[in-house]
């Protein structure tokens, strides 16, 4: 493997490790009354007046979901990645472009669309 693309796997799989941190944390959040009260006055805050426990399930699910996705995404980009796959490019290019909605992926994306890089994993 080239020594310049030996690093990035494990980019990814740092942040399939975040984002279950932050799905178990949610969930802690989720589970504890306290922390429901919490996100149930949140929602009345924001506006939220009628079925509150009912927009609560669904946000969660929602939430859930998407951190699901982004750690399904991250595990697939590191395993892609880490067996030089072609399809592992094309899903850390995927994840990237999303964490650069953050500006956090822009120096990593720009890293993947570089030749060399491109090469490592047989794009040319």
């Amino acid at each position: 493997m080239n020594r310049q693309v030996r690093w990035l796997p494990y980019l990814f799989a740092a942040g399939a490790i975040l984002w279950l941190v932050e799905l178990t944390r949610f969930a802690a959040y989720l589970v504890a009354p306290a922390g429901r009260e919490v996100l149930k006055k949140a929602l009345a805050d924001g506006g939220i007046t009628r079925n509150v426990n009912e927009i609560l399930v669904l946000e969660s699910v929602l939430i859930v979901f998407v951190c699901m996705s982004a750690v399904a995404l991250h595990a697939a980009a590191y395993y892609g990645l880490k067996r030089i796959r072609v399809w592992g490019w094309i899903t850390a290019v995927i994840v990237s472009a999303g964490w650069s909605v953050i500006l956090l992926g822009i120096p990593v994306l720009v890293f993947l669309l570089r030749r060399s890089t491109r090469e490592a994993y047989g794009i040319s």
